[in-house]
Formats: structure tokens, sequence, C-alpha cells
């Protein structure tokens, strides 16, 4: 396991060191060094530190809170369908972008772009989360009140088609250039990141991780049952909303700074689990995996296609299979 958690840093690294190199003024990897060591050309430290070094900062810092948040949520939930933008979080924080978009006209390219649109998608998000948590309390079979990990799942799918269709209404009744400007925006993209955008999404991953790491021993506990739980002394419900509260503030801010990254919070986690082979979802391991995902698909919407390609439209393209695989695998287990 140390292996290939090991590996993950290793391939993180290299992307991360690729992705400041390459692109359409090509920089050698020595260069690059030298420029962050304070050396190079006033052009290569325009490129390297103003334009590529805080883009790649920031699919890291997103791709990395991503991960962590939908490893919490399936953990907390049993589900592997319980990833933030399943669940309704991520078209939250859309819907409160896209309205502040649209509502400001021009507005949008100054105060309100820089500030507006980014706190709009955070209040969005929250508040999606809370609506979904106040909906899913009930009481269970044993006559016990609490959120309910089954109902919460179906319905954050539901409220997740509900704002969609918000989003698309709002874009729909927008005039050409802010329906343009929404429709940028809800793709998922990097190309407005800088150093002041980071700090919405350092902020969430250090949250969620600081939450992750003083409930280590609680998450492992809420993975084992409710019952098992119980004989522990867990204080569920409590555990749950601070856990589930620190993912989805993660995800909200990550969304704010970039937009709708789609699949990273459902494939990340699954996907360290197979490769690390642990029994629950692995929180740093999600989080290394989602920040290389987001890392490589940002090398290739830059270098594979011939026009820049929003990166949420290549985490779109290779999520959607690995959506189906797991429905597929979750069919047959279900038959056998």
């Amino acid at each position: 396991m140390v292996l290939i958690v090991i590996a993950f840093v290793a391939i993180l690294l290299g992307l991360f060191a690729l992705d400041i190199a390459v692109g359409e003024f090509n920089i050698p990897l020595s260069r690059v060094l030298d420029v962050l060591g304070g050396g190079g050309t006033r052009a290569q430290r325009f490129v390297v530190l103003e334009s590529r070094l805080p883009r790649a900062l920031t699919a890291v810092v997103v791709g990395a809170a991503l991960g962590l948040a939908g490893a919490v949520a399936q953990s907390i939930l049993h589900n592997p369908l319980a990833s933030p933008d399943m669940l309704g979080i991520t078209a939250g924080a859309s819907v409160g972008a896209v309205a502040v978009i649209v509502g400001g006209g021009g507005a949008v390219t100054g105060v309100v772009a820089s500030l507006g649109v980014p706190l709009a998608a955070l209040t969005g998000g929250l508040l999606t989360a809370v609506l979904i948590y106040v909906l899913a309390w009930g009481r269970g079979a044993s006559g016990d009140a609490g959120v309910m990990g089954f109902r919460l799942v179906l319905i954050g799918i539901g409220l997740n088609a509900l704002l969609l269709a918000v989003v698309t209404w709002l874009i729909a009744r927008a005039s050409l250039m802010d329906a343009s400007l929404a429709q940028q925006w809800v793709t998922g993209s990097l190309n407005a990141a800088d150093w002041s955008t980071l700090v919405p999404a350092a902020i969430g991953l250090g949250l969620a991780l600081a939450v992750a790491a003083g409930s280590a021993r609680t998450l492992a506990a809420l993975r084992l049952g409710t019952d098992t739980v119980r004989v522990l002394g867990v204080r569920m419900q409590t555990q749950q909303a601070i856990l589930l509260g620190a993912a989805c503030a993660a995800t909200a801010l990550a969304v704010a700074t970039v937009g709708p990254l789609a699949f990273i919070g459902l494939a990340a986690p699954q996907i360290a689990r197979r490769l690390l082979r642990t029994p629950g979802e692995p929180v740093i391991g999600s989080a290394l995996v989602g920040a290389i995902a987001v890392l490589g698909a940002d090398l290739i919407s830059r270098t594979v296609f011939p026009i820049d390609v929003p990166v949420g439209v290549v985490t779109a393209a290779c999520g959607g299979p690995f959506l189906l695989y797991l429905l597929v695998r979750a069919n047959r287990k279900a038959t056998l």
C-alpha cells in the first residue's frame, strides 16, 4: 500500500511538472526549475509563475478537494454513487453562479466576476446540502430519528436533476453574451485560474483535511454500519453532519473556483480503493487520485485537441464510462 501511495505522489509530481512545461509555448523542465528558483527570462517567468503555476496548483487543490469529499460521502453513506456531483451539491453551486452571471450582465467582468460568482456558487452549494440533509431526516426501522443514507442518496439524485433543469432554464432565458459566459462556467474550466482564485479551493481542501484527519477513527467506525457504531459509542448523527458538512463545503469551494468538474468525486475514491485494496474509500488516496485526474485532464485538454477544450469536458468524457461500469458491477452483485 505504501508503495502505491508513493507511486501516486510520483505520478502527481510528474504531471505537475509537465502541466507547467507543456503548452503553446513549451519550456524545458530544466528551465522550469530555473524559473522556480528565481532565474529565467521575463517571458519564461510570466508563463510559469503567472499563467501555468497557479493553474496547475488549482488543478491539484480542486482535484484533491473533490476526491476527498467523494471519499467521505461514500464512506458514510455506504454507496459508490454518493459523490458531490451526483447528490446535487455541484448543481446547487451551479445554480447560484449562473443566476449571478445571467443577472449581472456586463458586471460579471468586474467585481461580480471576482467575488460575486464564487460567493454565489458557495452559497448555492451549501444551501443545497442543508436542504438535502433536512429532507433525508426521518426514522429508520429501529425507530431512531436521523438521516437515512439510502434516502439521502435518492433525494440528492432527484434534487440534482431538478437543479440542472433550473440551470438550463436560466441559460435559455439569458441574453446571448450572458448565456455564453454561463455555459463556459458550467462546463468547468481552469482558464481563469490565478493566485486569487486558488485561495477558496485551498481553504476548502484544508477544512476537509482537518476534519477528516481529526475524525479518522470516527470515519472508520461509520464505515462499519449503524449497529457497530452504536456499540462503539459514536454519536453517529452528529459525526455524520460534521463530516458531510466539511465534504460539502470543500466541494462548494472547489466548484466556486473552477466550475463543476464532473465525476471526479465519484471516480477518485473508487479508483483509489481498488488500487490500494482498502476495505473503505481511503481519504488521502482519493485526494491524490483526484488531483492526478484533474491534472491529467488539464494536460489533455491543452495538448491533445487542436483547440483549448474546457477541462470539465475531459472529466465528463472519462467519467461517464466509469459510472456505467459501477452501475453494471452493482447490478451483477445484486443478481448473484
